[in-house]
């Protein structure tokens, strides 16, 4: 069993074969996947209601950014960790202490992120 069973996990990422390795990795490591969206709208509405215990991120959701929905969930205290190309440096203010998980990614970098992100929100 790993530490991240049973983990109900919300994916936000617009392209549909990323989302699916993600969601892939994730289940090889005993997470569920509560849903996986690609726009921002649905992920507004699913990171203010839906029982999730973590959230992957891409920042670029088709030229938008999925900030305001990392806004949410930091306010209901629920982790998040960003998916991006752009590196922590294309993060704004408010949220750059976030881990950051650097596509393209690893196996590895994705469970020392999971990791950092989990462990982030013990200490709020």
């Amino acid at each position: 069993m790993s530490e991240f069973s049973d983990l109900k996990v919300l994916i936000v990422e617009d392209e549909g074969i990323v989302a699916l390795l993600i969601e892939d990795m994730l289940q090889d490591l005993g997470c569920e996947i509560v849903t996986s969206v690609g726009g921002l709208k649905q992920a507004y509405g699913i990171a203010a209601t839906a029982q999730i215990d973590l959230a992957v991120l891409d920042v670029n959701l088709g030229g938008e950014r999925s900030f305001p929905v990392a806004k949410i969930l930091r306010e209901r205290g629920v982790p998040f960790m960003f998916s991006t190309g752009y590196g922590a440096a294309g993060l704004p203010a408010e949220l750059s202490g976030s881990p950051v998980l650097s596509k393209p990614f690893s196996a590895k970098a994705l469970v020392e992120t999971l990791s950092l992100a989990l462990g982030e929100s013990q200490l709020r």
